[in-house]
């Protein structure tokens, strides 16, 4: 299992100055020092990337979860689609789609490296199936995220991805008993060209996103998912992602 206990996520302003000070007069004899030095100051300085940090640390441990998912998405600022579904992931990215609302009986399945994905519009009609390309939009969330790009691991990436690359505006991070809650700036996820805000919650049972909501630049909502009943490391079989 996935180690749930939680971490000191920053410095004191007093151990902050000190450490800063040292850092300096190192510099100042050992350049090449105090530049890892300083580094590793900035890491311990940004709180949102030591949870990313510890996200992916977790998601390590990970070789398989299923999990329940609700998903909503916006239109100008108003609710447009709704899903329901469980999700199932094993690595080396196996996918698993098992719809309940809107399509209580349609199933997607995708095999890491294959450019195609496999939907049974009928579960208990094994025969009827269909190979669908990983760019049609009839496989892709209503923001056109495939479903390579679904599980938590890719998502965990993108995290680590943007923080360093993205100037964030804010530093909003706040603990709530077992979770954790805050806020990322980022480019979108489908092509990477426009700013976008993302507010999450992580659980601390195992460092997985329970929330993400996803708002433009201006702050109107595009997407809200839950997620739920995580279930970790549960020797999925192998069958369970075979049409």
């Amino acid at each position: 299992m996935i180690p749930c206990s939680s971490t000191r996520i920053s410095f004191s302003n007093k151990m902050t100055r000190t450490i800063l000070i040292f850092a300096l007069l190192v510099q100042s004899f050992f350049p090449g020092l105090g530049s890892l030095l300083a580094t590793e100051l900035s890491v311990e300085e940004n709180r949102v990337l030591l949870i990313a940090l510890k996200m992916e640390e977790a998601f390590r441990e990970v070789k398989d979860y299923h999990c329940d998912v609700e998903q909503f998405s916006y239109q100008e600022g108003s609710a447009d689609q709704h899903f329901r579904f469980k999700f199932y992931f094993k690595k080396n990215k196996k996918i698993r789609v098992d719809f309940d609302d809107p399509y209580p009986q349609l199933s997607l399945f995708y095999l890491e490296g294959e450019d195609q994905v496999t939907l049974l519009p009928l579960r208990f009609l094994r025969w009827l199936r269909f190979r669908l390309s990983l760019d049609d939009p009839r496989v892709q969330t209503p923001a056109g995220q495939r479903i390579s790009q679904t599980d938590m691991g890719y998502f965990i990436q993108f995290l680590l991805t943007n923080l360093r690359k993205v100037s964030q505006k804010e530093d909003e991070l706040e603990e709530d008993g077992g979770r954790v809650k805050f806020v990322l700036w980022a480019m979108d996820y489908i092509k990477g060209k426009s700013l976008e805000k993302y507010r999450i919650i992580v659980s601390k049972q195992y460092w997985l996103p329970i929330r993400i909501e996803r708002y433009d630049v201006k702050g109107t909502p595009l997407e809200a998912i839950s997620i739920a009943n995580y279930a970790i490391n549960t020797w999925i079989s192998d069958q369970i992602f075979q049409p």
